[in-house]
């Protein structure tokens, strides 16, 4: 399904897009990746390090709220990956006007310009945030994926699909807690700042994320969210696991932290599947009787959250010490 294929990656020299690409390159034969980003300074190193595959990717400049533009990128793409954001939760407080142009007028962008080209697939990143939003972030994220589960009714009459994959914090992604914390441990700090001790996340990183996303393009009949089974770990664990026999300092919660990343709400379970490997959220509405398919998982029972909290799977702190050492 991916081999010969056009590939196009919105916000693509961003750390989950690298990592996409990568894995494209190494275990499949896309016949052409473009990568579409605000940043030429990446685009340039990209294309340093990616020498070899000159023939593969291009390099387009632009931005996700511009329609004119992505209309010019799409021409002739099979799948399109949005993956661009606004997200660092210092803009989301701060330039409100500017992350909703960006996360609800960029995906509006992108559906138009894929209805117009007429892409085969497109696949929306979104996080956990989005899933009772506490921020500016994942209000906007939540307003982006309604925008992309309804594409499918404009939709219904071509072969185009448009679904949705939701990633938790990315393990060693910029921003995220772990290279915080390396950074503070290598400026020699002898005690780690908590927000709060109760905090629990999940665990995924860039290979899993690009398998869910692949496993989105195979499988999706048009609405679905797609959410990968992972393990959870604990805030205090992380820190232990990092700087064993040091310190750790409660600091308290920043505005628009939580506590637990919730993937799935008690709502969403009641049209929940189970597979192997991930849940699947289908819409309420069938929009196009010809695509319709029974799920193949496990209906999963009323009441049914998925939370970092609650997981039947955890991580020990020789385990995330293992792991944190497969990042690099």
């Amino acid at each position: 399904m991916i081999d010969n294929r056009t590939i196009l990656i919105t916000g693509g020299t961003g750390n989950f897009g690298r990592a996409f690409v990568k894995y494209l390159l190494e275990n499949y034969n896309p016949g052409k990746i473009i990568l579409y980003s605000r940043d030429e300074h990446k685009q340039s190193i990209l294309r340093e390090e990616y020498s070899q595959y000159a023939h593969k990717l291009f390099f387009m400049v632009g931005d996700v709220r511009d329609g004119e533009r992505l209309n010019e990128a799409f021409e002739g793409v099979d799948y399109v990956v949005h993956a661009a954001v606004a997200k660092h939760n210092s803009a989301c407080v701060n330039d409100l006007t500017e992350i909703a142009e960006t996360n609800i007028g960029g995906a509006e962008c992108v559906i138009r310009a894929a209805l117009e080209q007429k892409v085969k697939r497109v696949i929306f990143i979104s996080t956990d945030n989005a899933v009772n939003p506490v921020n500016v972030y994942g209000e906007t994220k939540y307003i982006a994926e309604k925008l992309f589960i309804a594409a499918n009714v404009h939709a219904s009459k071509q072969d185009i699909l448009f679904s949705v994959v939701r990633f938790g914090n990315i393990a060693g992604s910029s921003g995220s807690v772990i290279p915080f914390f390396q950074n503070k441990i290598k400026d020699g700090a002898d005690t780690l700042p908590i927000t709060d001790e109760r905090i629990t996340r999940f665990w995924m990183d860039q290979k899993q994320a690009s398998r869910l996303v692949i496993a989105a393009l195979h499988y999706s009949v048009g609405g679905e969210i797609f959410v990968a089974k992972m393990p959870s770990f604990r805030i205090i664990d992380l820190a232990e696991a990092l700087l064993p026999m040091g310190k750790t300092e409660k600091i308290g919660l920043r505005e628009g932290e939580r506590l637990y990343e919730v993937m799935v709400n008690v709502e969403e379970g009641l049209c929940t599947y189970e597979y192997e490997s991930f849940y699947i959220i289908y819409p309420s509405i069938k929009w196009n009787k010809d695509q319709v398919t029974e799920p193949l998982g496990k209906k999963i029972q009323a009441g049914f959250t998925y939370s970092s909290d609650n997981n039947t799977s955890w991580l020990s702190v020789k385990e995330i010490s293992e792991r944190i050492e497969d990042l690099t």
